[in-house]
């Protein structure tokens, strides 16, 4: 058995663990009322799956998060290599990034759907904040953290600043946008579900706040796990986006050379 296969199997059996520890306390250490359980839950997946009725909810949401995503991911990633080579600019609009990064998300939803409409317009912008700042900031860091010397040698060497760029810079800031891409996953999710909670018809938001409104943990619960399993995709996505960006680098010392020993 390879080492992904195991590692796929540990995962495996800790999620069948907790499944079983919340299965058993439903029902015996907790009313159902309360945490519902885990056959209640997939019964009721089961049911919206085969009438096709959380299909419509899923594509709402999954295109106000994708939109945004990327959309403020291209802002966000373009802003940060943009301030983090020009210095005084970065240095003038640092108070104001700062002072707007601080406004809460939620304090702004409201007034993205007065000027937006209820839509998914008002959502996708509201996504687009979120994610902008976070893979901003983790670029602007990537690209400020490139090793200086490396860059001379290359200049010294005749090297073009395109060069440098994609050479050097881009290579060496991957890691930064990947991990602010990954942290931005949730949060897109969080910011179109919070702007389906506040105005929205549809939408897994919609769909958690009318069965919360019915006292229906069973399908309030069942929205949240779907909503988890999406960012667990895009998430395990993105890692291997990543892994095949950077499969030139060295493997790290001590590492087995080939899986499975």
């Amino acid at each position: 058995m390879s080492s992904r296969e195991r590692l796929f199997l540990y995962r495996l059996l800790f999620g069948l663990l907790l499944l079983s520890l919340w299965e058993l306390t439903s029902g015996r250490l907790i009313d159902p009322f309360w945490i519902s359980s885990p056959s209640r839950v997939f019964l009721y997946l089961r049911e919206v799956t085969v009438d096709g009725s959380i299909f419509g909810h899923l594509a709402v949401t999954l295109y106000e998060t994708a939109a945004g995503f990327i959309i403020g991911a291209v802002i966000g990633i373009g802003a940060g290599f943009l301030l983090a080579r020009t210095e005084t600019v970065a240095q003038v609009l640092d108070p104001y990034i700062v002072a707007f990064n601080g406004i809460p998300r939620i304090a702004l939803a409201p007034l993205f759907i007065i000027w937006f409409g209820i839509g998914p317009n008002s959502k996708v912008i509201l996504v687009v904040i979120v994610v902008s700042f976070l893979t901003f900031f983790n670029t602007f860091a990537g690209v400020k953290g490139v090793d200086q010397e490396l860059t001379n040698v290359l200049r010294i060497m005749g090297a073009s600043e395109r060069q440098v760029m994609f050479k050097v810079t881009i290579p060496a800031t991957i890691p930064w946008i990947t991990t602010g891409l990954k942290l931005s996953v949730p949060y897109a999710l969080v910011g179109a579900v919070v702007g389906e909670f506040i105005a929205s018809s549809k939408g897994l938001g919609y769909l958690i706040n009318y069965n919360t409104g019915l006292f229906s943990t069973t399908g309030a619960l069942g929205g949240i796990l779907v909503l988890a399993l999406i960012v667990v995709v895009i998430n395990e996505a993105i890692s291997r986006a990543e892994a095949h960006l950077l499969r030139w680098r060295p493997r790290e010392e001590g590492r087995p050379q080939r899986e499975g020993y």
